[in-house]
């Protein structure tokens, strides 16, 4: 007998949990809208060529792909070895892809600097397990057409936003930018071949720690002046006091030869953010510099952050400059950054809170009550702006007012034959 469950790594959704996530995508668009977004749609697939073209770093991997129309089993055995071959399409692995060729297609329909919002679902081919899904809702926000730090700074004070908004308040945005990155690694002397997998180690930093940084860059075979140069830094005698976000923390975390440029941009969105955000210096921005930031994506160029959350040990999104992806579609390049909350993250950790902001009723009939009564009784409730369901009682009428409190409804009353609008006793439900 065939499984009635989901494919692995996907799920069905339940009324409650349905009505759950549309509040918080809700408080979500609300917020970005707020700040001047605009919300965009663009198709579940993309051409394969597009999704393959190397600039969706690992993702690209775990695509999933649409077999070509009309292929024979023939064909498709002689097109086995090669999966350009096989498949014209793909489903969207991310939202930034689909996003560059949006904006490449219409650009010149679209402002000079463009702020577009998408909330859409992707599509991985991840190995299933707790919090990591095959099919999952992303949350994108993105400036097309600003290299200034104001954008960065639009989309960090949006995001802030829009956590306060879903009652998460204390969260913080670590930011690094791949520039002073690339600069670090050229200061301590690493061959420009060696640093993508220098870059895969000194994310696990956090992981392994310093001296396990140090193990696994010997391991590779990595220049050891290089090595050695790094782990000098890292385990540098550093002192405890206390450095709010701005060019002073930014330097100390740095060695020499970063170039000021770099840590211009950087203190220039620390300033904006503290001035969006009401605070009287930069101690009080949620703002932290952390020089072994990595993100693991290979499109991104400049500034990079990551969200974080006290009430967590992980992400609940980030982002970053993506400046070169766009022209790899128009064959010129236009600046571009992005910030993505994780959804599926994100959403299991909003507080509990009235789904619906207006009223919201059952209506218990008895069995003889005529039909033509109920729909008009409930068509007027409707009109009025309530949300009405109709139930008939039963024995257990416990049972069916805890199932409609877990659905959403807040209220019920009771209808007997001949009931009226004005008679009804509209009581709360728990």
């Amino acid at each position: 007998m065939a499984s009635v469950n989901p494919p692995r790594g996907m799920r069905d959704f339940l009324p409650a949990d349905k009505a759950r996530r549309e509040r918080v995508l809700g408080v979500i668009r609300e917020r970005y809208r707020a700040h001047g977004f605009d919300e965009i749609e663009t198709p579940v697939v993309e051409d394969y060529a597009r999704l393959h073209a190397g600039i969706g770093g690992d993702n690209e991997k775990l695509a999933f792909n649409v077999l070509k129309r009309g292929m024979d089993a023939e064909a498709i055995r002689a097109a086995a070895g090669d999966p350009a071959q096989l498949s014209d399409l793909g489903l969207r692995y991310d939202l930034t892809v689909p996003l560059a060729r949006f904006y490449a297609t219409h650009r010149g329909q679209l402002p000079t600097v463009f702020r577009s919002i998408q909330i859409a679902p992707v599509w991985r081919a991840e190995r299933p397990q707790k919090g990591r899904y095959r099919q999952f809702v992303q949350c994108d926000i993105d400036i097309i057409g600003d290299a200034t730090a104001r954008a960065e700074a639009e989309l960090l004070v949006a995001s802030l936003d829009t956590l306060d908004a879903l009652g998460l308040e204390g969260g913080s945005i670590r930011i690094n930018d791949r520039r002073a990155l690339d600069a670090m690694l050229d200061v301590f002397g690493f061959a420009a071949d060696e640093r993508p997998g220098v870059l895969i180690t000194i994310d696990k930093l956090d992981k392994i720690g310093s001296d396990g940084v140090i193990a696994e860059l010997t391991e590779r075979g990595t220049t050891p002046e290089a090595v050695a140069a790094f782990g000098a830094f890292l385990l540098r005698p550093e002192t405890l006091e206390y450095r709010p976000f701005g060019e002073g923390q930014i330097r100390k975390a740095l060695p020499e030869g970063v170039p000021d440029g770099v840590i211009a941009h950087l203190v220039g969105i620390g300033d904006s953010v503290a001035a969006a955000r009401g605070a009287d210096s930069l101690g009080g921005v949620p703002l932290v510099f952390d020089p072994f930031l990595v993100r693991g994506m290979g499109y991104y160029t400049g500034t990079i952050f990551e969200l974080a959350h006290p009430s967590v040990d992980y992400s609940l999104g980030g982002g970053g400059r993506y400046d070169g992806m766009i022209g790899r579609f128009l064959g010129q390049d236009v600046p571009a950054v992005g910030f993505s909350f994780g959804f599926e993250r994100l959403v299991d950790l909003v507080p509990e809170g009235e789904v619906d902001a207006g009223s919201s009723i059952v209506l218990v009939h008895d069995r003889d009550v005529p039909v033509a009564e109920l729909v008009a009784l409930k068509a007027a409730l409707v009109a009025e702006g309530s949300r009405v369901r109709l139930e008939q009682r039963t024995k257990n009428l416990k049972a069916l007012l805890e199932r409609a409190g877990a659905d959403g409804y807040s209220t019920f009353a009771t209808v007997s034959r001949g009931t009226p609008r004005a008679e009804l006793d509209l009581r709360p439900l728990g």
